[in-house]
């Protein structure tokens, strides 16, 4: 059991302090991993990850199909223990990776949700925001989120020295610690500088975050997704997601609609290759057949 522990607690330290993954990441991959290890000592009997071959991964993912996992999550799976072993066989504590060569089911292709244009433009011209600071705390964020498609955890960890209103333009942290320099608006400029002006006057805070509670302490998580579902109501969109990231998805799909470059839109995004960012073009040219439709005089013509 010694060296169940010893070996995955590197791994995860690497994952920590050398990939500097997320917080969130590492959960994921400790709850991956640590259901892989409950699954060999019960059904296997062996006490020891590095004993692991091929055909316990096999039947793994089979026991896994049979509890009704999602192919998504059969893939992370498969892909945290992929990461493991590859590890493990790197240090020289395994001469071969059981991993290598299996593969998960394919998962069908999911195009993102998002906001159509008309309905971005009705959320911010119908939400009434209180002139408090919970007020312009919560008008800031929707703003942040649409007007740079940052992610969640990247607003949350948005520090005031991360905003250059000189150069229009804020710098995000993102995922494996990469920064990126994202462009503001004048008006997203000026709703910041109030933000800071009224912080600095009401809140007593002793951290370096833009974004505040009322009480001083950082933003959380589920402030954040809260504030958005409860933004985004039937009266604004029917999609039933309603979640930060369709935030994102809505900025990335109209900068596309209105002829922004992948490439631009992927350094926008922060996406490592251009393929994450692809969904996005598929977006646009469901959008332009709309368009079509509507427009062409033999559109809807019949054979």
């Amino acid at each position: 059991m010694h060296m169940i522990l010893s070996s995955i607690e590197q791994f995860f330290q690497y994952l920590k302090f050398e990939r500097r993954v997320s917080v969130h990441t590492l959960k994921a991959y400790q709850s991956d991993i640590g259901q892989f290890v409950g699954y060999l000592e019960g059904t296997y009997e062996l006490s020891d990850v590095l004993q692991a071959e091929p055909i316990h991964l096999r039947s793994y993912l089979v026991y896994l199909n049979e509890l009704r996992y999602k192919e998504r999550a059969l893939q992370r799976k498969l892909a945290s223990l992929n990461a493991l072993f590859k590890f493990l066989t790197k240090r020289g504590l395994l001469h071969h990776n059981p991993a290598k060569g299996i593969k998960a089911p394919k998962a069908p292709k999911r195009l993102p949700v998002f906001l159509e244009q008309h309905q971005c433009e009705r959320l911010f011209d119908t939400l009434q925001f209180s002139e408090d600071f919970q007020g312009k705390t919560n008008q800031l964020i929707l703003e942040l989120l649409y007007q740079t498609g940052m992610r969640r955890q990247e607003l949350i960890t948005l520090k005031e020295a991360d905003i250059d209103l000189a150069r229009s333009e804020l710098v995000v942290l993102g995922k494996r610690n990469k920064e990126r320099a994202l462009p503001i608006s004048g008006a997203l400029k000026s709703l910041i500088q109030e933000y800071i002006v009224l912080k600095r006057r009401e809140v007593n805070c002793e951290h370096e975050y833009l974004l505040t509670l009322t009480s001083g302490k950082p933003l959380y998580d589920n402030y954040v997704y809260r504030l958005v579902r409860k933004s985004l109501n039937p009266d604004i969109t029917t999609v039933t997601k309603r979640s930060p990231h369709v935030m994102r998805h809505s900025f990335a799909t109209h900068l596309n609609q209105n002829g922004a470059d992948i490439s631009a839109v992927k350094e926008l995004l922060g996406h490592s290759s251009l393929a994450a960012t692809q969904i996005y073009t598929h977006n646009n040219i469901e959008h332009l057949k709309k368009i079509y439709q509507k427009a062409h005089p033999r559109a809807t013509t019949e054979n």
